[in-house]
């Protein structure tokens, strides 16, 4: 052991640099290994040259590094490059070493490998990470799952790396067995895609229909984000907003292109939740406001076509102003509380048992989607750990019953100008179907039961009895 590292890390872009860098800070020694070896010099020469960093030069040779049992984590593209890589290694690993995936990887290749692998004797853990470079490098939401006798010897390294709340929690806490790690930050990545357009919304309503500048904007965000809407994005928001063009002196964000690019996390978020069943419009809408930004060149011409209403607004300024910033945090609690309600649905389809708790203290630091309200969520599930649902919990209802007449306003107000804003009306479509003791389904069941013989329940019968009509036909 003497003269060997704690951890390996595979893959030197950015965020494997910056976990590397973040290892070492806390004291661990870590080797280093890249594909192209010429990362591996440029690392250890520059920003990774210190004494517990070890760069190496061949599998073979960062394997023998590691101390064992070995830890090393992949820090690769997502799919097969992951795959190709654990074939490399695989016949230079002891039986009881550890890989650690934290890349964006699909949670049900996740629970393919950790199969395959534990069948070697090969412990595997899918483990999300979210921060960007910053969080990578001071501390990050490490959101780990996997082959559970693994934990143990990857917990001491991975709590010690990762963000801290006030209190001294660390931001990482075992998920669950084979995907739950993947998918808890599938799940993230999703709420985040809701979270980023929402903001997008309120931005565009400001500057469309109240016809703000960017600067005034970005000093709205800044007042929110000394309130209940505290959060990383609303933050770098506002930091956005902020910037000028150096070569036009314009607002950067007027300068960029408004089609959005994915990676396909928030699509992998919205086709599962189609898949069990679980309602999450507010992240579908978010994945389809990117799809439609796309179609730039369509939309452009579109315009010079198709009529909408003049963007006007006549009433209080300053009030619509309060109105957009309730709305905004009444459509984040119903994102979220859709979120969870997938977790919560997907820990019955795959056999996890989620504690919702530990996954809000986890996305209170370090993540994308840290926000303060995240603390009010894991409170509300301390307290009632079955809660159904988020808006069920006294401090959510509260705070929906004192938004929803702005929210309501915003979202009609969006309508009559023709500023889109889909995740807002999504949101509060959702709240509004949640709350609902009856919903027009009951025509949908008669229309399937009349054209395809699907059957129907009855309210005067007991759930599970299934009932056909024959139905008057001309």
């Amino acid at each position: 052991m003497d003269g060997k590292t704690d951890i390996g890390m595979i893959g030197l872009a950015v965020m494997g640099e910056n976990l590397a860098l973040n290892m070492a800070s806390k004291g661990f020694k870590v080797s280093v290994f890249n594909r192209t070896v010429e990362k591996v010099e440029r690392f250890v020469a520059g920003r990774g040259n210190r004494e517990n960093i070890v760069g190496t030069f061949s599998l073979e040779e960062f394997v023998e590094s590691i101390g064992r049992p070995r830890k090393i984590m992949l820090m690769v593209k997502a799919g097969p490059p992951v795959d190709a890589t654990i074939e490399k290694l695989l016949p230079l690993l002891d039986e009881g070493d550890v890989v650690i995936d934290g890349g964006n990887s699909y949670f049900k290749d996740t629970i393919r490998r950790t199969g395959a692998l534990a069948e070697k004797g090969i412990l595997f853990v899918g483990a999300g990470v979210s921060g960007g470079e910053e969080g990578a490098l001071k501390g990050p939401s490490i959101m780990p799952g996997g082959n559970p006798d693994a934990w143990p010897l990857v917990k001491p390294i991975l709590r010690t790396i990762a963000a801290k709340v006030a209190d001294g929690s660390p931001c990482c806490e075992w998920v669950g067995p084979d995907g739950a790690g993947h998918y808890v930050k599938m799940v993230h990545n999703g709420i985040e895609y809701g979270d980023m357009q929402m903001i997008s919304e309120a931005y565009a309503i400001m500057r469309g229909a109240l016809e703000m500048s960017a600067e005034d904007i970005a000093d709205v965000f800044d007042e929110w984000n000394r309130g209940e809407l505290d959060s990383y994005l609303i933050e770098i928001t506002r930091e956005v907003l902020r910037k000028t063009d150096p070569e036009t002196g314009k607002p950067m964000v007027d300068i960029i292109l408004d089609a959005a690019g994915q990676k396909g996390t928030g699509k992998w978020t919205s086709q599962n939740a189609l898949d069990i069943g679980a309602p999450t419009p507010t992240v579908a809408e978010a994945v389809f406001a990117r799809c439609v930004s796309a179609l730039k060149e369509e939309r452009v011409a579109a315009s010079k076509t198709l009529r909408g209403p003049a963007t006007s607004f006549s009433g209080n300024r300053s009030e619509f102003l309060a109105d957009i910033g309730k709305a905004l945090y009444a459509s984040k609690i119903c994102s979220y509380a859709q979120g969870f309600q997938l977790l919560e649905m997907a820990g019955r389809e795959y056999g996890w048992d989620f504690r919702h708790g530990d996954i809000a203290l986890m996305w209170r630091g370090g993540c994308i989607i840290r926000a303060k309200f995240l603390g009010d969520i894991k409170k509300a599930f301390d307290d009632d750990p079955k809660l159904p649902n988020l808006l069920l919990a006294p401090f959510f209802k509260n705070a929906i019953d004192e938004a929803q007449d702005s929210w309501r306003n915003v979202v009609a107000s969006s309508a009559r100008m023709g500023i889109p804003a889909p995740a807002f009306a999504s949101a509060l479509a959702y709240y509004d179907s949640y709350r609902s003791e009856r919903l027009p389904a009951n025509l949908i069941q008669a229309q399937r039961d009349y054209f395809g013989a699907h059957t129907y329940e009855r309210i005067d019968r007991p759930r599970g009895e299934f009932f056909h009509s024959d139905w008057p036909r001309d």
